[in-house]
């Protein structure tokens, strides 16, 4: 099978005698491996299953050598630029509750598909997943995520604004989008820290869930599929990702979350993505145990479909080449029993 067809048969809860992978990489990390393997583009040489595009934003990873210390994003937000991870903002737009005076992007404009063409003929036997953007983290990055999560209890009517019109905006992306014919629709939208959610789960399913309600189905009108990235403790919320029609759950982080619970109570209904340790076994552990956890969670978390091997986030430069190789090689070998 190829890695489309992989990623596919996941989705579909079928098992099979390989399972797909996908591997995100910081600068360092791409770069190491790209010297390592002697290639330009990992995403074909490794057989990497999913193929994320975009059309909008600051680079993800922006360099101070080529744009200096800092960079503002097109919605308005300062980020300071770094060599080794995305970067971290540093002044937020909305300095208060309102979207007085406030405007955001044309999400039609024609700069911001122009390079889009030809990236994804270049990936069109891959199973391709269009970024569209973010919800809830939008609306931290816009107004700090301090203040936004205070607005929550004191201003609510600015913060249902606010995500109203970011759902907005995403939506005419995604209707955009759909031109370049894209399999599955990706959010990016962190909702946890490393043991709960940021806000209480009757908040999130107040604020959040009708807008990412509304996002869902919008891809699912179009025939697509859909996949949410959010670090941390999600688990009071996945049941209500599951009856949204949620696809794919990214990245499931074992620090956070019991990984092979959520496999036994909720596999069947959605398909998990991730589940490898990146602050304890990729950074710190050795080779060999890289490969074992990695045979591991591909073996208990692949059995009877429904996940797609991962790092439990962005591969970053505190990963030892060696560990690196060590987790393609086992992606790459893995054989069911």
């Amino acid at each position: 099978m190829t890695p489309r067809e992989l990623v596919i048969a996941a989705l579909d809860h079928r098992e099979t005698e390989r399972i797909p992978y996908n591997l995100m990489f910081s600068p360092p990390a791409r770069h190491a491996l790209e010297d390592h393997y002697g290639v330009s583009d990992l995403q074909h040489h490794l057989g990497i299953g999913l193929y994320f595009f975009a059309c909008f934003g600051k680079p993800l990873y922006a360099l101070p050598s080529e744009y200096g210390p800092s960079i503002t994003d097109e919605f308005g937000v300062v980020w300071a630029t770094s060599y080794i991870d995305r970067g971290y903002p540093l002044r937020h737009p909305l300095a208060a509750p309102t979207l007085r005076g406030y405007r955001f992007p044309d999400p039609t404009a024609p700069k911001r598909w122009a390079n889009l063409p030809d990236g994804l003929t270049r990936h069109a036997e891959e199973y391709r997943v269009a970024v569209i953007g973010d919800l809830w983290e939008r609306a931290h990055f816009l107004r700090g995520l301090d203040a936004l999560l205070v607005d929550i209890y004191t201003a609510p009517e600015f913060v249902h604004e606010l995500l109203d019109a970011i759902c907005e905006y995403n939506i005419a992306t995604l209707e955009r989008m759909v031109d370049f014919r894209p399999d599955c629709v990706f959010l990016s939208d962190d909702y946890g820290f490393q043991d709960r959610l940021m806000m209480p789960p009757e908040k999130w399913r107040e604020f959040v869930r009708p807008r990412l309600g509304r996002l869902l189905s919008a891809a699912q009108n179009h025939g697509l599929r859909t996949m949410l990235h959010t670090c941390g403790n999600v688990t009071e919320i996945v049941p209500d990702l599951i009856e949204l029609g949620l696809d794919i759950l990214h990245p499931i982080q074992p620090e956070a979350m019991d990984v092979f619970e959520l496999k036994r109570d909720y596999g069947r209904d959605i398909t998990l993505c991730g589940g490898i340790s990146t602050q304890q076994t990729l950074p710190f552990g050795t080779p060999e145990q890289v490969r074992a956890e990695a045979l591991l969670k591909a073996e208990q978390l692949g059995h009877g479909g429904g996940y797609i091997l991962e790092p439990g986030i962005t591969l970053q430069a505190d990963v030892p080449l060696s560990n690196l190789v060590a987790l393609v090689e086992a992606a790459r070998e893995y054989r069911r029993k």
